[in-house]
């Protein structure tokens, strides 16, 4: 059976469910061992309550856990890894230790490393590893899969010199839209390949989740940069729409009609996305911004068919996507207004993203 490392900042038992938590579900059902490595995440973790510590990852660090046959969890938890201490000065102080990162050992996941066929390093601190990886499996093919600009997430120096400097020796750098290949374009072996989708999911009826009284729902799934102001103007402004959040989120203005779920398994938000009437990529705006246009919550609200009210430089002239200017009441409410008369309806373009089994095995391409 042929062995898949995949190197990632997530944890594989996590509620929230990431690109690398589908790869690894693809490949498995591939008839793949898996290893599913855990990075980035180090005593640094604990003053800036990481959600991932809500999870078993301490007592599990640094050991081989297999959940399941063929089916393997390592935490690589270190003294510190390379985050952005969000300040000028002590980033520039720490720098020539955290460029030593990905030198801490990985103990127990060795010799399960060198076994593998594939390996696949998200854009996350964790890349830092790539070289330690090179090392002990010189034979597998390596893939560096850009999940999210480094930059846009405001990630420590070295990490961004890192990403630089390893970039050019992978044999393929896959990457979901064509704004994040613009950073790799000089280089050859650069490929555009969307996010996939779990059709076995979405395909299948679920019950509609929504009780009364609303006449409507509008929902925004995620756990990082919503607009919290855009959730008061709308709710205020639309007091018979129901505003459904779901994820770990800062808590919003207190109204009836905005309905904070907290976080929730992947597979309990589906039939939301199913039943829901418009879809919220209400995310605060800023430098790069342009790179969530097509993230993966907008290809599931665009496969369920719902109408997007999003920030105007996310709109990019699709089908189905309502624009707003961040901050303008007046803007907000034509963009909803219009979408809230929008019937579900998918677009050509959104029919067929591809599934994440068609995703796998294309970043395993030229293996036996």
């Amino acid at each position: 059976m042929p062995l898949v490392t995949l190197v990632t900042g997530h944890y594989l038992l996590s509620r929230r469910r990431a690109g690398f938590h589908w790869l690894a579900d693809a490949y498995y059902r591939m008839g793949w061992r898996v290893l599913f490595l855990c990075g980035a995440i180090s005593y640094l973790s604990i003053p800036r309550r990481d959600h991932r510590l809500h999870y078993p990852v301490w007592r599990q660090a640094g050991q081989l856990i297999e959940v399941a046959p063929n089916l393997y969890s390592f935490v690589w938890w270190t003294p510190y890894h390379a985050v952005n201490l969000r300040n000028r000065l002590v980033n520039h102080l720490v720098l020539p230790l955290f460029r030593r990162y990905g030198r801490q050992a990985l103990g127990a996941a060795e010799p399960l490393v060198r076994q593998s066929d594939l390996v696949i390093v998200e854009s996350s601190p964790a890349l830092m590893l790539t070289d330690q990886l090179r090392r002990l499996a010189p034979a597998a093919r390596f893939v560096y899969r850009v999940s999210d600009d480094l930059d846009v997430l405001k990630s420590h120096r070295a990490v961004i010199e890192a990403e630089a400097r390893l970039a050019g020796g992978f044999d393929r750098i896959s990457v979901p839209a064509p704004r994040l290949a613009r950073r790799f374009a000089h280089l050859p072996q650069t490929t555009i390949d969307p996010h996939g989708l779990a059709r076995h999911l979405f395909d299948q009826p679920h019950a509609n989740p929504y009780p009364g009284p609303f006449a409507k729902n509008a929902l925004f799934i995620g756990v990082s940069r919503l607009d919290t102001s855009f959730i008061a103007i709308a709710a205020r402004r639309f007091p018979q729409v129901g505003f459904h959040l779901i994820g770990d989120l800062p808590a919003p203005a207190r109204r009836a009609n905005i309905i904070a779920h907290g976080e929730m398994a992947f597979e309990e938000t589906i039939a939301y996305l199913q039943h829901a009437d418009v879809g919220l990529h209400c995310l605060t705006v800023g430098p790069g911004v342009e790179v969530f246009a097509r993230s993966l919550k907008v290809v599931q609200y665009r496969y369920c068919g719902l109408p997007v009210v999003t920030p105007q430089p996310l709109v990019q002239g699709r089908e189905g996507f309502f624009g707003y200017r961040p901050g303008d009441a007046e803007s907000i409410a034509k963009a909803l207004e219009a979408a809230l008369a929008t019937p579900r309806h998918r677009a050509p373009d959104d029919a067929g993203p591809p599934s994440w089994d068609h995703l796998a095995q294309s970043l395993a391409a030229g293996l036996a």
